[in-house]
């Protein structure tokens, strides 16, 4: 029989690839502490269990019209998803806690899926909501219903660049704000308050970094919050991918030297158009710099993949440059060959790059992205800003100054520094490894299973 001597937990993820990721990190590293792990997720974008069979699953019959050709479920989906999951939880909940081998001790659950805290309190177990983004971004998006009273919203573009009072470094354009939707805003904010109900907090960060946002979260919640990330770092190497990955990219980084290749990747969600991508690759070209593209498939409008390039682009780059489908990121990014990393700046590729010494160019897109892409350039200073409308003289020089340029230099020494600095939190004494023995303690002191 499963090892459960300590309880099983209930970890409910949200059909996204950069919210489940973290999830299925952090019930690896749980189980790794002696908790039976149970899996509950949609029918749309499921985990796949022959990755994880130390795991148990729940399928929760979301009920929205999805099919094996449907587009990844936006933010607007959520609360379909939360009315329509909640009874199917509960009942099948309640069916386990007859059962006395599997024991439920706590759920955990993605912010997004706050029907999981009712459950727990219907059957009288901890709630803990796991955020996914970084500390920052809640920090900040926790303060725009104060700029809102203050009269700050709806700001003009004139604001874009200013800074926002008491929101250091961030400027206007960096608030995780959805200008265009701002019901959904409202939805949200009224979430992000509820937060202070739940048992615990916890995210996939480190203390070194945010160890300021970390602190007032703290005080504004009044609950306990554990760090305990990278998790990147402490979970073994289990793909959580839903796309397909193609590992022959690696045999291609290991015959590139040191430091030479630029990792490019925007997320699973990302979308361009032609004339993007077409920038894109003619800066990439220019730049004289080797790299690893990944274009995934059904991103640029009006084509399948790559159609839009030049025919003979493959000539024109040569074996400077590959360009794939969708790559093993983790593996990629802990390559000695790879010197930089042009993202999106979701928050999982964050702390990966980051806790693998690998300094940024930074091309937010939405939300808590334009919050992360100012902390990499600003606070912790290991990446360069390429924003707004991409053209290929930008891009060459960007890349170039990241790659050879000074600039860039002095960025891989702080990456590294960084590097060595999230290596010591998660051994035996640091900021991570600490908060994950806490976050054990509570669990087991506030529900212990009977024998």
């Amino acid at each position: 029989m499963e090892n459960q001597r300590l309880g099983r937990l209930v970890l409910v993820i949200y059909p996204l690839q950069g919210h489940a990721t973290p999830v299925l990190q952090l019930g690896d590293v749980l189980h790794s502490k002696g908790f039976a792990i149970t899996i509950a997720h949609t029918r749309f974008n499921p985990p796949n269990p022959s990755n994880h069979p130390h795991f148990s699953f729940l399928l929760l019959p979301d009920n929205l019209p999805y099919s094996d050709t449907s587009q990844t479920p936006s933010v607007d989906d959520f609360e379909a998803i939360n009315r329509d999951c909640h009874a199917p939880l509960q009942e099948l909940l309640e069916l386990k806690e007859q059962r006395v081998d599997c024991q439920v001790v706590g759920i955990i659950f993605d912010s997004l899926m706050y029907f999981a805290a009712t459950v727990a309190d219907h059957i009288k177990i901890p709630r803990l909501v796991f955020m996914t983004s970084n500390a920052a971004f809640y920090q900040a998006f926790a303060a725009i219903p104060r700029l809102m009273a203050e009269g700050f919203f709806p700001f003009q573009d004139s604001m874009l660049h200013e800074i926002v009072p008491q929101q250091y470094p961030l400027r206007f354009k960096d608030l995780p704000v959805l200008r265009e939707n701002m019901d959904m805003m409202q939805k949200l904010i009224d979430l992000a308050s509820n937060f202070q109900k739940f048992s615990a907090i916890i995210l996939n960060t480190v203390d070194f970094l945010e160890q300021s946002s970390l602190l007032q979260l703290q005080q504004q919640y009044q609950v306990p919050v554990f760090q305990v990330g990278p998790l990147s770092k402490l979970a073994p190497a289990i793909s959580t991918s839903f796309l397909k990955e193609d590992s022959n990219c690696i045999a291609w980084l290991d015959n590139q030297t040191a430091n030479s290749v630029l990792y490019v990747s925007k997320g699973s969600l990302s979308m361009s158009d032609s004339k993007e991508l077409t920038e894109t690759f003619w800066g990439l070209a220019n730049s004289g710099q080797s790299f690893l593209w990944v274009v995934r498939p059904g991103s640029v409008s009006g084509s399948e993949w790559t159609e839009v390039l030049p025919k003979d682009f493959k000539e024109i780059i040569g074996e400077r440059g590959l360009i794939v489908k969708w790559a093993p990121q983790k593996e990629v990014l802990t390559h000695s060959a790879v010197g930089g990393f042009w993202s999106h700046c979701g928050w999982n590729s964050t702390m990966e790059s980051l806790s693998e010494g690998v300094p940024m160019i930074c091309s937010p897109q939405f939300f808590d992205q334009k919050v992360i892409a100012r902390y990499i350039t600003h606070e912790w200073k290991v990446g360069l800003e390429l924003d707004g409308e991409l053209e290929r003289g930008g891009i060459e020089r960007c890349i170039r100054t990241l790659m050879v340029g000074k600039n860039g230099a002095e960025m891989r020494e702080r990456a590294t520094e960084l590097k060595q600095m999230t290596s010591v939190s998660i051994h035996e004494g640091g900021s991570s490894y600490n908060s994950l023995i806490e976050l054990t303690e509570f669990l087991l002191a506030n529900n212990i299973p009977q024998n």
